[in-house]
């Protein structure tokens, strides 16, 4: 028969289980203080676009579109836009106006949130909720 006797130093490994917790503390304090001050601007999305012609907007480009003209609302009164979106309305709405929308995922579980342009015309209750349209305004 094979008896083994271990002593355990709880002091020692309560330190151990500090000093390691810390350094990956440090190492990812290193990390982050690395990426910020080498920032490149390679994983960036150019929110620039040239707004004197008509201007598509597509599933690639509508976050960065729809966040440019809300800043800068005044910029972009008046401009051409083609977008592709569905019809939305809420009941604060004119009998002639509806939401131009899509859905934008906001959160790592995909929550939604439905987000779009105000459109008005004569003919907009020819349009049904949820009807898909081609827009060029």
């Amino acid at each position: 028969m094979f008896v083994c006797n271990f002593k355990v130093n709880k002091n020692f490994w309560y330190k151990f289980f500090v000093f390691i917790i810390f350094v990956i503390a440090i190492i990812i304090l290193g990390f982050t203080i690395y990426r910020l001050c080498n920032f490149t601007g390679s994983d960036t999305i150019n929110d620039n676009f040239n707004n004197q012609n008509v201007q598509i907007i597509t599933a690639t480009n509508y976050t960065n579109v729809l966040k440019t003209v809300h800043e800068n609302i005044n910029d972009y009164i008046g401009q051409r836009i083609c977008f592709t979106g569905y019809v939305y309305r809420v009941y604060d709405l004119k009998q002639n106006e509806f939401v131009l929308a899509r859905n934008m995922v906001i959160s790592s579980d995909f929550q939604t949130l439905v987000v779009g342009f105000l459109c008005s015309c004569d003919n907009a209750l020819n349009y049904s909720d949820g009807t898909w349209v081609n827009i060029t305004r």
